[in-house]
């Protein structure tokens, strides 16, 4: 029997823990419908740990990305969530890009890029428009590292303009948000079963 797929989920929320997040709420939506299809996750809210800038994978001192860039790498399925801030992507949310434009010089045993056979989900919440651009943001430079993006994988909720109401708020998860959180779930499983079974060839 084939070793269970697993996934990571990102949370980009400029909240520390132990505060509520419509990030984290949505990373763990992906999360639980992932499990649907056999694959186990967990959810990291990168806020709480020290991740210093840079694009080195160990900028060294009291940097902690390389515990977290293990878990990234130990994982099938990459699921990235940022809140949206003035139409943008967060702050952490770059963050995490820019640590991990140091995976484009890493290569495998056999000088693979290491994070090829991979699949990334993208998530976004905010009460603003955005969320078409920052998931071309997320999978351009998710997909420049090495991982690939299955069809129709990035899962969003906008609320109303200018109103306060969050996406950790609502009573119930809106029906095309549960359709897209079902759809990117399927798609990212299938791709990373399909990837595990057959890899990219060697360049």
């Amino acid at each position: 029997m084939s070793t269970p797929l697993k996934a990571i989920a990102i949370s980009c929320t400029l909240k520390p823990s132990p505060s509520e997040s419509s990030s984290d709420l949505l990373a763990s939506q992906i999360l639980d419908e992932l499990a649907a299809h056999g694959v186990t996750g967990e959810v990291a809210r990168a806020v709480d740990s020290v991740i210093s800038p840079g694009v080195e994978a160990d900028m060294g001192g009291d940097d902690e990305w390389p515990a977290l860039r293990t878990r990234i790498l130990d994982a099938d399925i990459l699921v990235l969530v940022t809140p949206t801030w003035m139409g943008q992507h967060s702050s952490v949310a770059q963050r995490v890009l820019e640590r991990l434009d140091a995976e484009l010089g890493e290569t495998d045993a056999r000088g693979r890029p290491h994070l090829f056979d991979k699949v990334a989900i993208a998530g976004i919440v905010g009460n603003e428009d955005g969320a078409h651009h920052i998931a071309a943001i997320l999978f351009q430079s998710l997909n420049d590292v090495g991982y690939t993006i299955p069809a129709q994988a990035s899962v969003y909720w906008n609320g109303e303009a200018m109103h306060t109401t969050d996406y950790k708020d609502l009573d119930e998860v809106p029906a095309k948000v549960q359709v897209a959180l079902t759809t990117a779930a399927s798609n990212a499983a299938h791709l990373a079963r399909a990837l595990r079974e057959r890899e990219y060839p060697v360049r």
